[in-house]
């Protein structure tokens, strides 16, 4: 028996933060049914690899779902909606506020047809302050964060290009889904759990903000070098580049070890992440200079064998070809119809034994499980076939 087995979720989520958040119930076993615009949702067509037009974070942050296409803001809609609701356990929309109430999807909405259910919700900048109408992307938290910033060179501030922000925000929001479902079972009463990208933009920058907000230090960007400790940084060898990341004495003098600095060893001005900090362009020349004759293969092998961190700079091709994500058993191949390949998809982010969540189901086609999911509700078949003309499903 699987953690979410009997737990059914509604996931009226867009793009990213909502449905990746609904893939990880799905993984843990809950039957997550995904309520898509008729005709598809735009966030399936972004960056069309299947022949249908799905794309690659649909197929992501879809799997293990089935797809129910619906419009839920007409009368009929409605209707189907008051009858889904009753049968769930929790709701997943990412949009403002306002537009769950729109949706008929808010919390009284909700509670009004099953009053223990557990609503989580998502937006860009939470239900209150002064943003909290606006609407928004991964990339606005990032650059609102003080990260995007701090990530590029002086003048070019640059956001990440993975989603980062999209799927932190996914990952809390199942983590607080869970303690809802908990909370529940404990006291019989439902959860609101509300996500905001910026907050979580703002956690993970938190830190970088305390040191303003203490210090005043001003930081400017300095592209990959780590501003508080030395040697951090990507280093160009003969055939590619590496990144090392050293913190600590202990790994201060390994590193030195490795590339003939015993001078750095008994030099009081460099004991303290601070005090290399300090020195950081001298300490990270001098690392450059002892990398750049070098292969990657040699720069990694020698940093490994003293156990300093480190790892090559790969393209998105060579971090598929890597073989420890296969090796490890991360991935999970599906065969989407319309995919000349099977599409890699990393399965659930924690390994749980011994229950591992297997994450076996591929995303879903539009709307391929909608006249299965109605029949459960007691539509008859003529009933769908009525809906169907009329636009609703």
């Amino acid at each position: 028996m699987r953690l979410l087995d009997g737990i059914r979720v509604l996931d009226f989520g867009r793009y990213i933060a909502g449905p990746f958040c609904g893939a990880l119930l799905a993984d843990l076993g809950a039957d997550v049914i995904r309520v898509e615009r008729v005709g598809g949702g735009e966030d399936r067509f972004v960056g069309a690899v299947a022949r249908d037009g799905s794309g690659p974070m649909y197929l992501q942050t879809n799997r293990g779902k089935r797809s129910l296409t619906l419009d839920p803001r007409s009368e009929a809609g409605r209707e189907v909606v008051a009858r889904l609701v009753p049968t769930a356990d929790v709701v997943i929309a990412n949009v403002p506020h306002r537009g769950l109430v729109s949706m008929g999807l808010d919390e009284a909405s909700l509670r009004a047809l099953r009053p223990d259910i557990v609503l989580t919700a998502v937006s860009a900048f939470g239900w209150e302050g002064r943003h909290a109408d606006r609407v928004g992307f991964d990339g606005v938290a990032q650059v609102m964060s003080g990260a995007a910033y701090l990530t590029g060179r002086p003048g070019d501030p640059t956001k990440l290009y993975a989603p980062w922000v999209d799927v932190l925000t996914a990952t809390n929001a199942a983590l607080g889904t869970l303690a809802a479902l908990w909370q529940r079972e404990r006291t019989g009463q439902g959860q609101v759990v509300e996500g905001a990208l910026l907050r979580s933009a703002l956690t993970v920058s938190n830190a970088l903000l305390m040191e303003q907000e203490q210090l005043a230090v001003d930081r400017r960007p300095e592209g990959s070098r780590t501003q508080i400790a030395a040697p951090a940084d990507v280093f160009g060898t003969l055939d590619g580049a590496v990144l090392v990341q050293v913190i600590g004495d202990r790994l201060f003098v390994r590193i030195a070890g490795v590339i003939g600095a015993d001078d750095w060893i008994d030099d009081p001005t460099l004991r303290g992440d601070d005090a290399r900090a300090e020195r950081r362009e001298e300490i990270c020349d001098r690392v450059a200079a002892w990398c750049a004759p070098r292969t990657t293969v040699d720069v990694l092998a020698a940093l490994d064998e003293a156990r300093v961190p480190c790892g090559p700079v790969l393209t998105p091709q060579q971090a598929l070809d890597d073989p420890h994500a296969e090796e490890a058993g991360w991935w999970r191949h599906h065969d989407y119809p319309g995919l000349d390949v099977s599409a890699r998809v990393l399965g659930f982010p924690v390994r749980l034994a011994p229950d591992d969540p297997p994450a076996d189901r591929r995303a879903p086609q539009v709307g391929e499980h909608t006249e299965e999911v109605l029949v459960e509700l007691g539509y008859r078949a003529d009933e769908v076939a009525v809906l169907r003309a009329d636009g609703v499903v």
